[in-house]
Parts: structure tokens; C-alpha cells; sequence
């Protein structure tokens, strides 16, 4: 078990499918598409990446344009920057209120995350190695995003329990990613993080800039896209029909 996790008294989560349990009935088309991005390859094997990414197969770009295709409605991406703000509690919120209050199954809610909040995106192994801690501030001795909640093993049947399954006590990227949210990592980001570890010495094997990012690109959470910058393809979503939230 990794250290921070010992310190939360709970192991840190695997990223969860998308399930028929947690989603709304009647999400056939949000189904379909989870159904199709897991059959989808996700590198995660890099030996050494550039600071510009010019070719295709250095991000999930066959997963990136099934989202982009995505037809259900309505869909929405979030521009997620700060690690330790409210974006989880406000995605599910909005997810309670488009998937039960309006009656919207197939909403489609994904994360455009860069910044501070792109450290969410990494494997409790890799904070422990590289000590993202000292890169996330206070409040953050691991990587808290990841670990399953309580709530998360609530009855999902039961809609109003203020302390359950849709309650903000089950604000976790697992929790989200159960109910068909997505979420889009940063090239960018892993670079900038790169360098900040090299600058600071957090880097025990001594590797290069472009092997250190490989390194970080390999140990991002599961079920997470990999874009080539966060902003940059958040534009094409909003062309896509996307609405823009912050």
C-alpha cells in the first residue's frame, strides 16, 4: 500500500468503468459510447516524449474523436485547473440536476484538466515517487482524488440519501467516471510538471525532460483521454457542440 494511502486509512481507487448501475436508466447512447472508448487502445508505455506533440500516436486521439463525435445531448466540458477547488462537487452536481432533474440521460460531463488540478490525473505510485505533494500544496499529502469515498459503496438505487451515492460525502474522479463523466488529460501539463519536478530534485532516477514526462504520461489514472493540451482541444469541443463550464 502506498504511504498516503496508509495515511487515509483506504487504498487509493482504480478509475471505474462507466456501470448501467451508477448511469440513468434510459442512457443508451452515453452507453454506447463508454462502450466503445473501452475498447479503444490507451498508450501507456512511452520511453521518451517531445515537449510538442506533432504526431497522432502520442496522445488517445482515437478516443479524443469519439468524443468529439459524441451525439447524445446535451454535453458539457469543464475547464478543471485548480487542484484543490470545487470542481468534482460542481460536475456532480450538475450531473444530479441533467441526468435526474431534467431528465437528460445521455448527458455527456467531461474535464478538461490542466494546471494544479492535472496532478489529480496521476497514480498514488507515481506522488509517492516523485513527491507531487510539494507540487500540490497544502492540504494535499496524496493524491485524495482517486480514493473511493464511503458513499461509494452506498446503495446507487437510492437517489436521496444525503449521504450517499450522489451526496457530495461520494465527491471522488472514481465515483464520476462510474456514472459516464470522462476525463481529458494534458500533454502540457505532464511537461510543465516534468520540469517543475526536475527543478525541485524530485527526480531519483536522474532522467532526461522528455523521459521524465514519458514517465508521468505512463502513470495516469485509468479510463482517463490523453489530448495534446487541455485548452487547446477544449476549442474543439465547444465547435463540437460542447458547452464550456468553469
Amino acid at each position: 500500500m502506498a504511504a498516503g494511502a496508509a495515511a487515509l486509512g483506504s487504498n487509493p481507487a482504480k478509475a471505474a468503468k462507466a456501470s448501467d448501475t451508477w448511469m440513468a436508466q434510459g442512457a443508451a447512447t452515453l452507453k454506447a459510447l463508454h462502450a466503445r472508448l473501452n475498447a479503444l487502445p490507451h498508450r501507456r508505455d512511452f520511453k521518451s516524449v517531445p515537449m510538442v506533440l506533432e504526431d497522432e500516436n502520442f496522445w488517445d486521439h482515437e478516443a479524443l474523436n469519439e468524443l468529439l463525435a459524441y451525439r447524445g445531448a446535451p454535453k458539457q466540458i469543464w475547464d478543471n485547473k485548480d487542484l484543490g477547488g470545487p470542481w468534482l462537487n460542481l460536475m456532480r452536481n450538475n450531473l444530479n440536476v441533467q441526468s435526474r432533474s431534467f431528465k437528460k440521460p445521455d448527458f455527456l460531463i467531461l474535464s478538461a484538466t490542466h494546471a494544479s488540478a492535472h496532478l489529480a490525473m496521476y497514480d498514488q505510485e507515481t506522488w509517492d515517487k516523485y513527491n507531487l505533494s510539494k507540487l500540490a500544496g497544502a492540504g494535499f499529502t496524496n493524491n485524495r482524488l482517486i480514493v473511493e469515498q464511503k458513499a461509494g459503496s452506498a446503495d446507487p438505487k437510492n437517489l436521496q440519501d444525503p449521504e450517499g451515492a450522489y451526496s457530495p460525502a461520494n465527491n471522488s474522479i472514481p465515483a464520476l467516471q462510474r456514472r459516464g463523466a470522462v476525463f481529458l488529460a494534458c500533454h502540457n501539463s505532464i511537461w510543465e510538471q516534468s520540469e517543475a519536478l526536475i527543478r525541485n530534485g524530485s527526480n531519483p532516477d536522474k532522467l532526461s525532460h522528455e523521459a521524465l514526462a514519458a514517465e508521468l504520461t505512463n502513470h495516469l489514472i485509468p479510463d482517463v483521454v490523453l489530448t495534446p493540451g487541455a485548452v487547446a482541444t477544449l476549442l474543439y469541443f465547444q465547435e463540437a457542440g460542447f458547452q464550456y463550464a468553469t
